[in-house]
């Protein structure tokens, strides 16, 4: 009985294993994506080939690294966010540019620290990156909460970047909008996507901390003039049309503050606007990060 127990528990054991390995070899899913993943996708944010670590203040921030050339640092959307979101951006991108495309602390490989997250602290991790890669200005795409680091990034650094897209990322003030999502709901919205994200993360156990320590930053958060208008370099703001997180109003109203910009409405896309009409917002991008310059 006692034989027969072990081998009992050994094929568990076994088959535990196994799954684990299957179920991590499956390609990287973006929240809310079509249950049929493209099979020909790098597992953005998973990637250990082209993964690195670097330690910033509290924290060890996960980035990859793709192709060579001009440097364009990928920064994707908050809580629900994740690198492989930004998928096309990379594939497009790498082709011509060097691409770094980074982990939100709290967000896949990174860590979340000890310390209260502020939009300083964001920008402080994407300088800690950029500085390991290289030493040049480089441009930023950011989606969302992606895109509010973007923002505080050039304000605190001119002199490190040369031009932003940034997506779905509006004026905010405390009271506009409500950011008491909870795991439970998140959970409901798409548990595939956080089965994988939960299997990556190094403290998975600390989710819902993130979750406060990310609601708890954006229900203070003023962006506005004083910010807005600190940014010297030119940007692309863009949005869907149909946008249900941060309206296109909010958007518009957002751009008009920055001293150098450009506006790009997406047709038939919501808050992911670049994932929901990749070839219309890639239309827009390509020329803007190609052609033009300070």
């Amino acid at each position: 009985m006692k034989n027969y127990l072990h081998k009992l528990l050994a094929t568990l054991v076994l088959n535990i294993i196994f799954s684990s390995l299957l179920f991590a070899q499956l390609p990287m899913r973006h929240f809310m994506q079509n249950a049929d993943i493209p099979s020909n996708k790098v597992s953005y944010g998973n990637n250990t080939s082209a993964g690195h670590f670097v330690k910033s203040g509290d924290a060890k921030i996960y980035y990859e690294v793709y192709g060579k050339g001009n440097t364009v640092v990928l920064l994707h959307g908050g809580l629900f966010g994740s690198t492989i979101e930004m998928a096309d951006f990379i594939d497009s991108l790498s082709k011509t540019f060097q691409v770094i495309a980074i982990s939100t602390r709290g967000h896949g490989k990174s860590e979340i620290g000890s310390d209260s997250l502020t939009l300083e602290q964001r920008a402080g991790d994407v300088l800690n990156v950029i500085n390991e890669v290289t030493k040049e200005k480089v441009s930023i795409i950011g989606f969302s909460d992606g895109g509010y680091t973007a923002y505080k990034f050039a304000s605190l650094y001119p002199d490190r970047v040369n031009k932003m897209v940034v997506i779905g990322a509006g004026i905010l003030y405390p009271g506009l909008r409500d950011f008491s999502f909870n795991i439970n709901q998140a959970m409901e919205l798409d548990k595939a996507f956080w089965k994988q994200q939960l299997a990556i993360m190094p403290e998975p156990n600390r989710l819902e901390h993130v979750f406060k320590q990310v609601a708890n930053c954006y229900s203070k958060l003023t962006v506005g003039k004083d910010l807005l208008g600190s940014i010297q370099c030119p940007v692309l703001v863009m949005a869907g049309d149909s946008d249900g997180g941060n309206s296109v109003q909010n958007v518009l109203n957002a751009a008009l503050l920055i001293p150098n910009h450009q506006i790009a409405i997406i047709p038939n896309a919501g808050h992911p606007a670049f994932n929901d009409n990749f070839a219309a917002a890639w239309a827009c991008v390509a020329p803007f990060m190609i052609f033009v310059s300070r």
